[in-house]
């Protein structure tokens, strides 16, 4: 029997011009010979495109960066039900003469409702969570729930953002609880079912039990998150991927906008490596400012 080396290349054309063919970059200029393995991916996949290499990856990624930069951030507004007052009041939390002297004096000293309400003795950070959750139409979980240890592949920079604990994750049942402490981030919901094709199950938890949980979050082994928080040009941002891709030998990725950030994440030989770029902070109401006593308590969990 007579074996050539025709015989051991896959039935279609690999030569030069079908190289720069299949790549998914317009003006790839790849001239090497690309080594074929049999069983084994070659190139980087975004999607159905898929490059040749990192370098072409990369060049590509430029176009991709640049839309999800210009993009303007328009968040939908998604008014509560209730206020938090009105919440609170339906609850029984407190009555309508703490509600009022709370708003005066919030206003007075430039400080938000929860704060005061909790500086002044009024309502207790279970009890706002509670209202919060009425709020929104999600449920509030106790702290049962958030003492567990949870190992994910999902970026810490974009969970604290949006001060958003994992509570619950398996890759194998796809299912992950996500506890957020002001209000559900809808961006963040639609970034990972997008780049990790879970749905999230929001709820609610205080802000003491985020930072509780949050120390007991770990990465999943073979997971690495990298963090530019400066504003970086789509070419400063594709060469930081391509130098990544190379690192891990990547053989897919995928992009995604969430609120102020550029999330993208490369799948690879080596790993998995979420690639976290920060744009120019968009306009959003700030966060309620924690009064002292609180902020002392949050403190002390460290």
């Amino acid at each position: 029997m007579k074996l050539s080396l025709k015989t051991l290349l896959p039935s279609r054309d690999l030569g030069w011009n079908r190289v720069r063919a299949v790549c998914a970059f317009s003006t790839c200029h790849n001239k090497l010979l690309m080594k074929y393995v049999p069983g084994n991916r070659i190139g980087i996949f975004v999607g159905a495109a898929w490059y040749c290499s990192a370098d072409c990856f990369a060049m590509a990624s430029r176009s991709t960066l640049s839309a999800l930069s210009s993009e303007t951030v328009i968040e939908m507004p998604r008014t509560p039900r209730l206020s938090l007052g009105l919440a609170l009041l339906s609850k029984g939390y407190l009555d309508e003469d703490q509600l009022r002297f709370a708003r005066t004096r919030g206003q007075r000293e430039g400080q938000a409702l929860e704060s005061t309400l909790i500086e002044c003795g009024f309502a207790t950070e279970k009890q706002l969570a509670a209202a919060r959750a009425a709020q929104w139409g999600y449920p509030v979980l106790g702290q049962d729930a958030v003492s567990q240890n949870v190992a994910v592949d999902l970026p810490p920079t974009l969970l604290r953002a949006f001060f958003a604990a994992p509570l619950h994750y398996s890759a194998k049942a796809r299912r992950l609880v996500l506890g957020f402490v002001y209000r559900v981030e809808h961006s963040l919901l639609q970034s990972i079912e997008q780049m990790t094709g879970l749905r999230p199950e929001p709820c609610f938890i205080t802000l003491s039990e985020f930072e509780e949980q949050m120390q007991r979050v770990t990465g999943v082994p073979g997971y690495e998150e990298a963090v530019f928080e400066d504003p970086c040009t789509p070419i400063q941002m594709s060469r930081s991927l391509g130098g990544f891709a190379v690192e891990i030998s990547a053989r897919e990725a995928g992009f995604s906008k969430c609120n102020s950030w550029i999330w993208t994440r490369l799948v690879g030989k080596r790993g998995t490596a979420d690639v976290i770029f920060g744009l120019k902070p968009a306009v959003a109401a700030p966060e309620p400012k924690l009064s002292t006593a609180l902020s002392e308590a949050v403190a002390n969990l460290g």
